[in-house]
């Protein structure tokens, strides 16, 4: 059976502050709606779900985030994930400038957890938290260019 990656889905708080971030980082905002009624209740398994949502993709087209923001039920606030937590743990990105990232990641309040890392003279990579709180690996090939 074949099978292909769809999407990684994340809830956030603030949608619209989720897409600003995603999308000056590089992400096309694809599509926006409110999704509600039997159909969604049924497919997420939750009684009088009814959520804002966004589709973005990466600018090759082979990645895509779905953001969800809810409006019912509630949203349930969590501690932000740590890096070594059992369960969704990040979203990571293939950048042509870590600097540059980071720079824009810091101009929505996002900054590295501890730093810049190098592994093996092959990527410098790090962790920043993103909006709502999630792990978000940029990282940049060394080996390119």
């Amino acid at each position: 059976m074949p099978i292909t990656l769809e999407n990684v889905g994340i809830a956030v708080r603030d949608l619209d502050a989720t897409i600003a971030f995603f999308t000056d980082l590089g992400l096309t905002l694809l599509g926006r709606d409110t999704v509600s009624g039997e159909w969604a209740d049924t497919a997420v398994g939750l009684d009088g779900n009814h959520a804002r949502i966004a589709m973005l993709q990466t600018p090759d087209g082979t990645g895509r985030l779905e953001l969800f923001e809810y409006l019912h039920p509630d949203a349930i606030e969590t501690e932000p994930t740590r890096p070594n937590e059992i369960g969704m743990h990040r979203v990571a990105f293939s950048v042509d400038d870590l600097d540059e990232a980071l720079a824009i990641a810091a101009l929505h309040g996002c900054h590295p957890l501890r730093g810049v890392a190098t592994y093996e003279d092959v990527y410098r990579l790090t962790y920043v938290r993103g909006p709502s709180g999630i792990l978000v690996m940029l990282a940049q090939d060394l080996t390119k260019g």
